[in-house]
């Protein structure tokens, strides 16, 4: 028998609209945004705060995710610009991924379902879902270039790296009603993830859905591999609320760099060895799982018992990401292997073994794996980490 996954516990249907400087530039100017009022973290009640809080995602560099008000803002948004309609979700963007490379079948956990979802879950995967009717409720997914400015006011708005942005209100996601047949088929399964408390906004309904998971999680097999990957939070006091419920009842604990620092409360030098061990010192402390892992766009490690165990899933992870980042939806098994066979990037490769010599003193075992020098003029940001944790999970399968 094959190595049965369980992933949970909510897909998306997503709106990736494709980058336009000349559109944004005219709606700022339609709009009459002022450089000063760029801001990542605004409420968004209305499309001109959308553009506010994007672009101020762009001049910072950095990627997130963010509540909308109602989902017709989003809807209105994307209309303005190209789009393709995709599935998202860390448990099923995973899934299209195992299907894809390693035709690894996977029972995904839905809590909302349409027909783009029938159309477009891969034929080997199952699903249980919660959802007693069918509804839509896009995510926006902006993926924005390095170098390729937005004027606002007379200024440049230009990110000196690639990264990608999540717009969102979802309210069977927000909810996150669970099927009650979750609880047995963790139990039959050898891999179960679980990811997507980050939307919720209820301290007393998150409890609720974090003591059925619990519940479940204390009812997997032994031997059977536990997997959370975590993510940024609508509102951020209730991650601790997920910290506490979880954090000892899985085998790993994942997050990307981003996740790491919010954790930590400060920004982290992903090149400094010793900066990075601090960091994983600090996490631990503020994450006791038994195993942490952090995936970056120059490496991935583990943290903790186990770790080296581990990395024939940090390189599968990381080349699961690599042939997205480098071909989109579209990549295909010999993009795989090609990606597979490329040289890790020397600033990765270096900082591994510092980090490996560094951390392992100060954080207790430490396996990390660089990640592959890539270059192409318009790289896929979208998923990324979506993808690398269904490389990740795939390399298990090989335990």
């Amino acid at each position: 028998m094959g190595t049965r996954y369980v992933l949970g516990l909510g897909g998306t249907v997503d709106y990736e609209i494709d980058w336009d400087p000349a559109t944004l530039t005219r709606l700022a100017a339609e709009w009459g945004l002022r450089a000063d009022e760029l801001d990542a973290g605004v409420p968004i009640l209305s499309e001109r705060d959308l553009l506010r809080s994007l672009l101020g995602f762009v001049r910072d560099g950095v990627g997130g995710e963010r509540f909308v008000a109602s989902s017709e803002i989003v809807e209105a948004f994307a209309r303005r610009f190209e789009r393709r309609v995709t599935l998202g979700g860390t448990c099923v963007r995973a899934a299209i991924a195992m299907d894809r490379v390693r035709d690894l079948p996977a029972l995904v956990h839905l809590v909302s379902i349409d027909d783009d979802v029938r159309r477009l879950l891969p034929a080997s995967t199952t699903y249980l879902c919660s959802a007693d009717r069918d509804t839509t409720d896009p995510h926006l997914i902006v993926q924005y270039p390095a170098a390729s400015p937005v004027r606002v006011a007379g200024e440049d708005v230009v990110a000196a790296h690639p990264n990608r942005l999540i717009y969102v209100n979802d309210p069977p996601n927000l909810e996150l009603v669970l099927h009650p047949g979750l609880g047995d088929a963790v139990a039959a399964a050898d891999v179960t993830l679980m990811s997507g408390f980050n939307v919720i906004q209820d301290r007393a309904l998150l409890a609720d859905r974090l003591a059925t998971v619990a519940a479940a999680l204390d009812g997997r097999a032994p031997g059977s591999f536990a997997y959370f990957e975590d993510a940024g939070y609508h509102v951020p006091a209730l991650r601790a609320d997920v910290r506490d419920a979880l954090a000892g009842r899985v085998d790993a604990w994942a997050m990307n760099e981003d996740e790491l620092q919010a954790w930590i409360g400060r920004a982290v030098d992903l090149l400094d060895a010793a900066d990075v061990a601090k960091a994983l010192v600090d996490l631990r402390a503020a994450v006791p799982a038994r195993t942490l892992v952090v995936h970056t766009r120059y490496w991935a490690l583990a943290s903790g018992p186990g770790a080296d165990d581990l990395r024939p899933a940090l390189r599968g992870g990381i080349t699961m990401a690599s042939t997205r980042y480098l071909h989109g939806d579209d990549f295909t098994v010999d993009d795989y292997a090609a990606t597979g066979a490329r040289e890790p990037g020397p600033l990765g490769a270096r900082f591994a073994v510092e980090v490996e010599a560094v951390a392992g003193a100060a954080a207790g075992a430490v396996a990390c794996e660089p990640a592959y020098a890539l270059d192409v003029p318009r790289p896929t940001t979208i998923g990324l980490g979506d993808t690398f944790v269904g490389g990740f999970l795939a390399a298990l399968a090989d335990r």
